[in-house]
């Protein structure tokens, strides 16, 4: 089993930043993908960024130059820059992990943290 915490988040003015941190507990392969996905109301739940165990990364079209996505593997941690922040960034944002075994794979998903860009 995987855990998966999320901290970050709140609201902030457009043009600005705010980051967010997923951490990750319990058995983890090597082989995963962590990323952030967002919801909006009334929205299905998309992409947003992942960040392979390999450090490869993607990004949607909508969020690429504005965030970045990074990770410490050693605190087996994901963290989101967000830049230049627009009022259709408000989501909440779900991190997931993906762990990759020889015959399927498992998703785990956080609890979400909601954003809000407005003024």
């Amino acid at each position: 089993q995987v855990q998966l915490v999320e901290s970050g988040g709140g609201l902030v003015q457009p043009g600005g930043s705010l980051g967010l941190s997923c951490a990750a507990s319990g058995s983890i392969p090597s082989r995963h993908v962590m990323g952030w996905y967002r919801q909006a109301p009334g929205r299905q739940r998309e992409l947003v960024s992942i960040i392979s165990s390999g450090g490869d990364t993607n990004y949607a079209e909508s969020v690429k130059g504005r965030f970045t996505i990074t990770r410490d593997s050693a605190k087996n941690t994901v963290y989101l820059k967000m830049n230049s922040l627009k009022p259709e960034d408000t989501a909440v944002y779900y991190c997931k992990m993906k762990i990759i075994y020889a015959l399927y794979e498992t998703d785990y998903w956080g609890q979400g943290t909601q954003v809000t860009v407005s003024s």
